[in-house]
């Protein structure tokens, strides 16, 4: 009788459709929408901050690849610490503090001051991305997980639409500043909205950290042949497709567009179709098999990309659409991948793929800048339709593994 109460009593993995499946889900969604505001707020003005300090465009985009840079210095860091201290407590800690340094950045005297703190806003972001995945790995059922993933992810994009178009937008009408202090005003809300909501963890379990064990556990997954795919693929991704966001306002303010601030804003309203491509591709990938579902999703973002090159306003804005929506679908079905694959040190496998994402945002996106000082537009699409080739490349390589 004593058994068998202690077996009804056990916890079980939140499943698709339960009351902690959705609990989780919103406060997820919510980490989402704080981290990647605070990540991205700035790029949509990248422009004024050339005008206000007289910087060129491969300067101003550091304000972005410097955040990106250090986050990806600090995801392996955070994942250790939330071995040893808890998912939530790493997760809480870094979205609350994140946001409230966003909150004084918009007044920097210098664009040195403003790039130091962007480098630290980074360096606090990283405990959400580090984290999520595993936490989702360890609170969710296997079956039920790619779905989950997809919600975190669709956060994530709203969170990256919402930080790039309330400044985008308020610009018009305001200093940049005043409009990069609503946006963090707003990301701050989420953080507080994910603090209260988030559920405890139930299934983590404590260990013991080292040096020389997390080196252990990274070198085990960095030499496994079916998660180093993933973690190149990753780089290659999100450095593409960040090289695109960082310049294309930089194209439709110049001529033959000369379109406003605010309508250039507009352009990251394509950041909703990865909203619905990475629940949907969660979805696809739980039913139809990952691999499949990955490589269909780096062609449509190809094809996308190769719709922007033509000078024609209606086929960049396609060609931006279905890049977005390919963009987030990959991820969201590798980032689950990842955390379905490594049944053993998640934080770790997780912060892996995390830190070479990233990295790619920083260092491809930075050089970007470079492709099109010298070559436009053009050299932007040739630049980033190598890095996605690269992509497809590996996802064909990629072997499916069974859905836990």
């Amino acid at each position: 009788m004593t058994a068998h109460t202690v077996d009804r009593a056990a916890p079980v993995r939140h499943a698709l459709g339960s009351p902690g499946y959705r609990r989780t889900t919103v406060a997820l969604f919510a980490a989402g929408m704080t981290t990647f505001m605070a990540l991205y707020y700035v790029q949509a003005l990248l422009p004024q901050l050339s005008d206000h300090f007289g910087i060129s465009p491969t300067t101003s985009a550091l304000a972005v690849s410097l955040t990106t840079g250090f986050l990806a210095l600090a995801i392996i860091p955070a994942s250790v610490l939330s071995e040893r201290f808890g998912r939530v407590r790493v997760m809480v800690g870094s979205a609350v503090a994140a946001s409230v340094i966003g909150v004084v950045l918009p007044w920097s005297p210098t664009v040195e001051i403003l790039l130091a703190g962007r480098a630290l806003q980074g360096l606090l972001c990283a405990g959400v991305p580090a984290v999520a995945m595993a936490y989702l790995a360890e609170e969710v059922e296997g079956r039920s997980l790619g779905t989950a993933m997809g919600r975190y992810v669709a956060g994530t994009t709203i969170g990256g639409l919402t930080g790039r178009l309330i400044p985008g937008f308020a610009v018009d009408v305001m200093s940049w500043q005043w409009a990069l202090e609503i946006a963090s005003l707003v990301s701050l809300a989420f953080a507080v909205v994910f603090w209260r909501s988030v559920p405890s963890s139930r299934f983590f379990a404590a260990q013991r950290v080292s040096p020389r064990i997390t080196m252990r556990n990274l070198v085990t997954h960095l030499r496994d042949p079916r998660l180093w795919p993933l973690f190149v693929l990753a780089f290659v991704l999100m450095g593409g497709f960040v090289t695109v966001y960082n310049f294309v306002g930089y194209r439709l303010l110049r001529p033959p567009f000369g379109l406003s601030e605010a309508v250039v804003a507009a352009v990251f309203l394509m950041y909703l179709a990865g909203t619905f491509s990475s629940a949907t591709a969660g979805r696809l990938a739980d039913r139809l098999g990952r691999r499949r579902v990955l490589v269909a999703a780096i062609v449509v973002m190809l094809g996308g990309l190769a719709l922007t090159v033509p000078d024609q306003l209606w086929l960049i804005l396609a060609g931006m659409f279905f890049f977005t929506a390919g963009f987030f679908a990959a991820h969201s079905v590798a980032s689950a991948w990842v955390s379905a694959q490594a049944t053993e040190h998640r934080a770790e496998a997780s912060s892996l793929y995390l830190f070479h994402y990233y990295l790619g945002s920083s260092v491809v996106g930075a050089l970007g800048g470079l492709a099109f000082s010298a070559f436009g537009w053009v050299g932007v699409a040739g630049y980033v339709g190598v890095l996605i080739v690269v992509g497809c490349g590996l996802g064909f390589r990629l072997r499916e593994c069974p859905i836990p």
